[in-house]
């Protein structure tokens, strides 16, 4: 939370205002429909319906838009947070708070073309970050391990009607029970109007944090109250099974390990996932802009991630259903797997959202059996740079952990040779 717009209005004496930012899709909300009820209908989204019917994905359209969902809202926090942080910025100009259901279909809104809610964000959780005088911290990540030292720098952006008297900040961190872990307070002062405005830093050892958590930050200045997410991992990690084969490629070792009965992590390197099995599909962390039939199929081509937080295999790295911040490392690595093309009928682990106009089945993460053995493949790239990624490292010590349990037991069959076509040959 540490990036603003400083550079790009550094040459311009003129006040600036962000012209439409983000413009970041979600899922089109199939149930939609009826609620056209006069002279327009929505044939667009009676399409969609029927290519997402077509791939059998039609019990997950709600699942999409609310993953999806909450991944837009982050990143319209996060777009505006950014502004609100940049001194002489004069002020941020959204497309609409509504969708656009023209030029290709537009899903860029919060809320519909009738301004109803569509359940992934309300009205006061879109205030937090987006009203008279918001809360800002400043953080240089969200991913931390045990053996650091949380520290934020607390700013506020205030715009109200007046100044604001003897305010006397605070600050929380909860962990996902909702337990208070730390609070505090800050120095009383009287804030004027402007933004930019430092409040005071936050300093918290993440020493006592034992297991892999994902807490809250929250601070209020006058009960305007914002908070963030960050997540913190044990700093010495368990041993790896070495049972499990971890590889790049299905090449003869891997394969003689399958055929015995042994188990493989197939962890896919950025850039060798074969065009058809889906190494043509553009993946970020970032969901579609506008939409990829108006801008000629610019990337990503994707909406985020949607898995089930409780699922054993995620046991170790903690998540919601939906992409946040720990994810957008794992993402800028990842390749998004059409599992028509190798296993139609496997449940993924993690699933990738795919653009509305075509509903591919995409998968992440998913698991088989393959010969004897059992493998988990991984669209994350868990090798590359990985003593520098702290989310990927966790991710790769969950899959693991699963993997030397009882509880891994895939029940989806896949071929060898299908495993082999997977990654583009060098």
């Amino acid at each position: 939370t540490m990036f603003d717009w400083t550079k790009q209005i550094a040459e311009y004496r003129i006040p600036m205002i962000s012209h439409e930012i983000g413009q970041w899709c979600v899922y089109p909300d199939l149930k939609e429909v009826s609620q056209y009820t006069g002279i327009l209908k929505a044939k667009n989204f009676e399409i969609f319906a029927e290519t997402l019917k077509e791939n059998k994905l039609a019990h997950l359209a709600d699942s999409f838009l609310l993953a999806s969902g909450k991944l837009q809202a982050l990143c319209y926090k996060m777009e505006i947070e950014a502004a609100l942080r940049t001194p002489g910025m004069g002020g941020i100009q959204l497309l609409g708070l509504q969708d656009f259901p023209g030029q290709g279909t537009a899903l860029v809104g919060v809320v519909n073309p009738f301004w109803k809610e569509k359940g992934y964000i309300s009205p006061e959780e879109f205030k937090s970050f987006c009203t008279s005088t918001v809360p800002l911290v400043l953080m240089p990540r969200m991913v931390y391990t045990s053996d650091e030292v949380l520290k934020a720098s607390v700013e506020v952006a205030h715009f109200g009607k007046a100044k604001l008297t003897d305010v006397v900040p605070t600050w929380g961190i909860t962990n996902q029970k909702g337990k208070v872990i730390a609070e505090g307070k800050l120095a009383k002062t009287t804030i004027e109007l402007g933004n930019a405005i430092k409040l005071g830093n936050i300093e918290y050892s993440l020493s006592g944090i034992k297991d892999p958590e994902m807490l809250t930050l929250s601070v209020n200045i006058n009960n305007f109250k914002n908070s963030w997410n960050i997540w913190v991992y044990p700093a010495q990690k368990t041993l790896i099974p070495s049972a499990v084969l971890i590889t790049e490629k299905i090449d003869q070792k891997a394969i003689d390990v399958l055929n015995k009965g042994g188990n493989v992590l197939l962890s896919i390197k950025s850039g060798t996932l074969q065009p058809e099995m889906g190494g043509n599909i553009g993946v970020m962390f970032t969901p579609i802009f506008w939409n990829t039939a108006w801008f000629r199929g610019s990337p990503p081509h994707t909406l985020g991630i949607l898995c089930d937080p409780k699922h054993p295999a995620l046991a170790a790295f903690p998540t919601q259903y939906h992409s946040n911040c720990q994810w957008q490392d794992l993402m800028r690595y990842s390749s998004a797997i059409t599992l028509s093309q190798i296993a139609p009928t496997a449940k993924p682990i993690v699933r990738i959202v795919d653009d509305w106009f075509t509903n591919r089945s995409l998968s992440l993460i998913f698991e088989a059996k393959a010969g004897k053995g059992k493998i988990i493949i991984c669209g994350v790239d868990l090798m590359t740079n990985a003593k520098d990624r702290l989310a990927t490292s966790q991710l790769k010590q969950s899959l693991l952990s699963y993997m030397d349990d009882n509880s891994f037991n895939p029940t989806v069959v896949v071929e060898i040779d299908k495993l082999k076509s997977l990654t583009a040959k060098k």
